[in-house]
């Protein structure tokens, strides 16, 4: 992924208002972040748990998402999947994220949802930069390159399902 700026994370949601995309906070290392290893820029709201954001490049354009997840800890016996890049992750690692549709269907209270690594660090799993808990990565027969891509197609398929 390219390097972002912050006028292109808040032009770039699709889901939410203008005035919502110019009031939430950013991640604050944009300078420091290792854009060649992602897939997709995505951080939490610390200010508003249970809230989070992903940006990424489609369609040579930058598209930005308001996420919302539950609050509540699953037991750390607990293991779920990411939908994404496919890291099981312990407890609460993993959450069932939702994103409003836009157009009218999302005003229409109508959304999305995928689970999701709770930390949104999907692409550094799946090059094995950030190593998750143990068993969180299976061994897989496909390259690195396979699985950066089949990550980066799912993203996109549940980015179109907001527009539908």
């Amino acid at each position: 992924m390219k390097a972002v700026s912050e006028q292109d994370i808040r032009t770039s949601f699709i889901n939410c208002s203008k005035g919502e995309a110019k009031r939430l906070p950013l991640p604050r290392d944009l300078d420091e972040l290792p854009w060649d290893d992602l897939d997709f820029l995505g951080w939490r709201d610390l200010s508003a748990p249970g809230r989070s954001y992903i940006v990424t490049e489609r369609a040579g354009e930058f598209i930005g998402v308001t996420l919302r997840f539950p609050s509540h800890q699953r037991g750390f016996l607990h293991r779920s999947m990411c939908s994404l890049c496919l890291t099981t992750h312990p407890g609460s690692g993993v959450s069932l994220m939702t994103a409003r549709k836009t157009g009218a269907a999302g005003r229409e209270g109508n959304s999305v949802g995928l689970y999701i690594c709770t930390d949104l660090d999907c692409s550094l799993y799946v090059r094995g930069k950030k190593v998750p808990a143990p068993g969180g990565r299976f061994k897989e027969s496909l390259t690195t390159e396979e699985q950066v891509e089949r990550t980066r197609s799912n993203l996109d398929a549940f980015l179109g399902k907001l527009y539908v």
